[in-house]
């Protein structure tokens, strides 16, 4: 797993707080066992210091890469240490506390040997602390230095989506839009009551933007009920359904059983013209599909399902063979969103300098309206024209994109404040990201 995915930061704040004395105070002093655990947390508070620096270094130097990944392993290590020495002190406290209830009875058909012994514990602690060691001395040799600031490479992930628009004009696809206008309200035959219709296209390319101005239109006002539900990478039934529902009545969904759901949805849309638009679809589960899209089968004929995807085998798997492509924008029109959103900034570029940005900026963004967006928002906030000549020659540009993950939004993070990296990085893990 990429480092960049582990969010170490945040999980050596997690393993702080189970190092903390509060937390050592629940196990037994033995063997000096306590003690070590004390040295691990000021082992990793010495590592924590040189983080910032080592994230850094890492995209251009394989030795810290190495470091980080070393040290990605370890933290790993210390938690299952710690989950498992916790674990046999309960086992060991029930044993002998409760001698002859239920619990004592099913561990007594344990030999004594299936228990971890506490040499054996030591033995994998002692290891743990050599590790740490060697990653002490290795980042000193590795010149790792305590610096303000800095951040980490992250995996992103997008918000949820919504229905309501986030911009009062979207540039450069008029035309796409007519065309999946003309899709919405052609007569097609299906199988169903409705028609799929997905759209396809690479991360950040307005898949969803060009969605949300179709349900928007006018055109479609005639669609009733209509529903927007965001899925992403976790095709749940129950979820999703919830969702929709919600969607429709615009009002919280408290059932917890599938077939009720589901129902509700069917009562809803039997006999009407509905318009549903299932955004950043994943999965390839023709099964799932399936079960999610039988209420709508009570739908009156013209009814309409829009889709959007990165994946051509997604749409397949949701539709017939008719997908709409969506191509990158011009480089003028990604250059119009650019200059739409950089607007707020007080450095003034002319001249030779105008058209060296002009130039780097539709380079780096590729056609992508998400690009130009975010990188236009980024450096709006920077006070001097040198700060958009780093941003934009920045080595973060270089790197292999991860997940689909554009280059522009990690540029976007790593440019945040110190402290809401930490917030983001902290909140991003407790989440599971």
């Amino acid at each position: 797993m990429p480092v960049g995915e582990v969010f170490l930061g945040a999980f050596l704040q997690v393993l702080f707080d189970r190092l903390a004395p509060r937390k050592l105070s629940l196990f037994p002093c033995e063997d000096g066992i306590r003690s070590e655990l004390k040295q691990w947390k000021r082992k990793f508070l010495m590592i924590q210091a040189v983080l910032n620096d080592a994230e850094e270094k890492q995209l251009t130097n394989e030795a810290v890469k190495m470091w980080m990944e070393d040290l990605q392993d370890l933290a790993y290590d210390v938690e299952d240490i710690l989950d498992e020495y916790a674990t046999q002190v309960l086992e060991r406290e029930l044993m002998t506390e409760q001698p002859t209830n239920r619990i004592a009875d099913y561990f007594s058909s344990w030999t004594p040997s299936a228990l971890i012994s506490q040499t054996d514990m030591k033995s994998k602690i002692e290891e743990i602390t050599s590790r740490l060691e060697d990653l002490c001395e290795e980042k000193n040799d590795l010149g790792l230095k305590e610096i303000a600031g800095g951040s980490s490479t992250v995996s992103w992930q997008r918000p949820p989506s919504t229905c309501v628009p986030t911009e009062p004009a979207v540039i450069g696809r008029d035309a796409d839009k007519a065309e999946i206008l003309k899709m919405v309200s052609t007569n097609k035959q299906s199988s169903g009551s409705f028609h799929v219709i997905p759209i396809v296209g690479l991360g950040g390319v307005g898949k969803t933007t060009l969605a949300r101005e179709v349900y928007n239109d006018k055109a479609v006002a005639d669609f009733n009920p209509k529903a927007w539900a965001c899925v992403s990478d976790d095709f749940d039934v129950m979820g999703i359904s919830k969702a929709i529902l919600e969607s429709i009545t615009s009002s919280s969904c408290s059932l917890q059983n599938l077939n009720e759901v589901q129902v509700q949805l069917k009562n809803k849309v039997t006999g009407k013209k509905f318009l549903l638009v299932l955004d950043d679809v994943w999965s390839r589960d023709y099964g799932l599909w399936e079960t999610l899209k039988s209420p709508f089968m009570a739908g009156a004929p013209g009814s309409r399902i829009i889709v959007t995807t990165r994946s051509i085998d997604v749409a397949l798997t949701m539709g017939h063979s008719e997908y709409f492509k969506l191509e990158v924008l011009s480089n003028d029109d990604c250059w119009g969103i650019f200059e739409k959103h950089v607007s707020g900034s007080t450095v003034v570029v002319s001249g030779q300098n105008l058209n060296s940005i002009r130039d780097k900026v539709v380079e780096k963004c590729r056609g992508l309206p998400l690009a130009a967006r975010t990188l236009g928002g980024l450096l709006r906030s920077k006070q001097r024209y040198d700060e958009w000549e780093d941003a934009l020659n920045s080595k973060l540009w270089d790197l292999p994109e991860e997940n689909g993950i554009l280059s522009v939004l990690r540029l976007s993070y790593h440019h945040l404040p110190s402290h809401l990296n930490d917030v983001l990085l902290y909140c991003s893990f407790s989440q599971g990201l």
